[in-house]
């Protein structure tokens, strides 16, 4: 039996924070389908938010939080965002993370939303990978943590409404000797579900093309409540790349810095629209791109950068600088840009520790849907929301303390070469269904097509099942419910608010300022925002 105290599903700093804090009460397993630095946050570039200069306040920052979230904001989790954030931050400095300084003072950048400059950065555009390689340096300090690569999880292991372990199916040479893997049962005391988003179900996205909402899906089937997965982030400025799925991203504190967002004519569009121009919250930015990309019959708008000065380009934006050169193109002057699916504000619904509808599940991250982000995420908020809230989520599960009994759970899973083409096809057309359907524009009428053709590929890939669990028959039915959980409530939700608009209802409702919650066996429904909802 392979038991652990903590296991931990994925490595994201959610993830590997986690397991350096929980390494200090027990041993942990951290699993992740594919490589420990293959996540959205060692990609990521903009920064981290949180209160550290004395003209700001944890107030400002949490009324930048709301007002981006657009009404859908729990205030309590927000407090604790604002409040805690700045605390993990010095935690982390102490223990000898590096952030950007300039004579000793940590040099703060400005990102869409923000009315303060407290975004941290960390080798100018490369904070996720710095704030995630220190993270692996602890985790890696530690005997007792043990990390399995190319390790997927497949189900969790629950009962009566309590987790005992996981299922995954690993070919990591630490867990199994056999050709192609094998499906293995892990036990543990607790799991922390950190797997990260969705957005990579999408034909064109920021995001690894290994995050596809496996940790949503499974614990919608295991039982949990779903909440808010109509909200999809567009980033905004994604590098236009003809015929590929991957956008690289160009960071919101280019813009930031003042760069300037040019229509076909070479004009600036975003000044009429907002009073921040390029620096409006995302979801505006986004959509006004694309409006823009539509009125030039064109696949891309321009940012440019040309009367900005070049040093300091190439000083603060070195990777992005490197990353366009690479392309062809240079970030000193101009460069194409089109939005692409970033980020999933919706999730698995927890409580400000972490705690699911499972006892023993925690959810940290992205995956997670603690009503922080609201309709629609502040930039830069997420890394310091998985320092925040996974700390709290280790320090919940001490309290909660050890399984006394673990019931038993046989091996079901079986993997047939032959229907790895099964998976790509169905990827290939999920994809193709949520860009034109449920992308960033949607519509009663696209929605509910959209729908109907993920019934008819989720009726082909029952009658393939035929009762059985196996591994890319299974890993295709994962992307079909996730796609149907972004898509049902967007058509529920008759409004336009935050990362969800609908051209048949452009404004904002009222009536529809609350959360949709999804859980299997039953309808979809809703709940109100500010009501002691999450508190269980």
């Amino acid at each position: 039996m392979r038991k652990f105290d903590y296991i931990i599903v994925g490595s994201g700093l959610a993830g590997l924070y986690a397991a350096w804090k929980a390494s200090s009460v027990g041993r942990v397993a951290v699993i992740t389908k594919a490589l420990v630095r293959e996540s959205n946050s060692f990609n990521a570039q903009g920064g981290i938010a949180a209160v550290t200069s004395e003209d700001d306040a944890p107030e400002i920052h949490k009324d930048d939080t709301l007002i981006a979230g657009r009404g859908l904001c729990e205030e309590e989790s927000v407090d604790i965002l604002v409040n805690e954030g700045p605390e993990r931050i010095e935690e982390i400095i102490a223990e000898g993370m590096k952030f950007d300084s300039r004579n000793g003072v940590l040099s703060l950048g400005l990102e869409g939303g923000h009315h303060k400059r407290r975004i941290l950065h960390a080798g100018g555009d490369a904070t996720g990978k710095w704030v995630t390689e220190f993270t692996i340096s602890k985790v890696l300090e530690q005997e007792n943590i043990e990390i399995f690569e190319n390790t997927l999880l497949l189900d969790l292991l629950v009962k009566d409404g309590e987790c005992f372990g996981i299922r995954c199916w690993s070919e990591s040479r630490d867990l199994t000797e056999k050709e192609g893997g094998e499906e293995i049962l892990m036990y543990s005391n607790h799991v922390f579900l950190t797997s990260g988003g969705t957005s990579a179900i999408y034909a064109r996205t920021t995001n690894p093309q290994t995050t596809v909402g496996d940790g949503v899906a499974i614990a919608y089937g295991s039982g949990c409540r779903i909440m808010d997965m109509e909200f999809i982030q567009f980033h905004p400025s994604g590098l236009y790349l003809k015929d590929s799925p991957q956008a690289f991203l160009i960071s919101e504190a280019v813009r930031g810095e003042k760069a300037h967002l040019l229509n076909k004519a070479g004009k600036r569009f975003m000044v009429p629209i907002h009073e921040l121009a390029e620096l409006a919250p995302r979801d505006i930015v986004a959509r006004s791109i694309f409006k823009q990309m539509i009125s030039d019959d064109m696949p891309y708008v321009t940012l440019s950068l040309r009367h900005l000065d070049k040093e300091m380009i190439i000083k603060r934006f070195p990777g992005i600088y490197a990353r366009c050169k690479e392309f062809g193109y240079d970030l000193t002057q101009e460069i194409p840009v089109a939005p692409a699916a970033h980020y999933s504000v919706g999730g698995v619904l927890s409580n400000s520790n972490g705690r699911t509808d499972i006892k023993r599940l925690y959810t940290c991250g992205e995956v997670s849907a603690t009503g922080i982000m609201g309709a629609n995420r502040l930039a830069s908020n997420s890394l310091i929301e998985c320092l925040v809230f996974a700390n709290r989520a280790v320090e919940d599960s001490v309290r909660v303390g050890k399984v006394e009994t673990v019931p038993e759970f046989e091996h079901i899973f079986t993997k047939d070469p032959d229907n790895a083409a099964v998976y790509t096809e169905t990827r290939r057309k999920v994809a193709e269904i949520m860009n034109r359907y449920a992308g960033i524009i949607r519509s009663e009428k696209t929605l509910t097509e959209g729908l109907g053709m993920l019934e008819d590929i989720q009726a082909t890939l029952d009658e393939l099942a035929q009762d059985t669990h196996e591994y890319y028959i299974e890993s295709s039915r994962r992307l079909v419910c996730v796609a149907g959980l972004i898509m049902k409530p967007a058509l529920m939700r008759k409004e336009s608010r935050g990362g969800h608009f609908r051209e048949d209802y452009p404004c904002s409702d009222e009536a529809f300022a609350i959360h949709s919650v999804q859980q299997k066996g039953h309808e979809i429904t809703t709940a109100p925002v500010n009501s002691g909802y999450f508190k269980f």
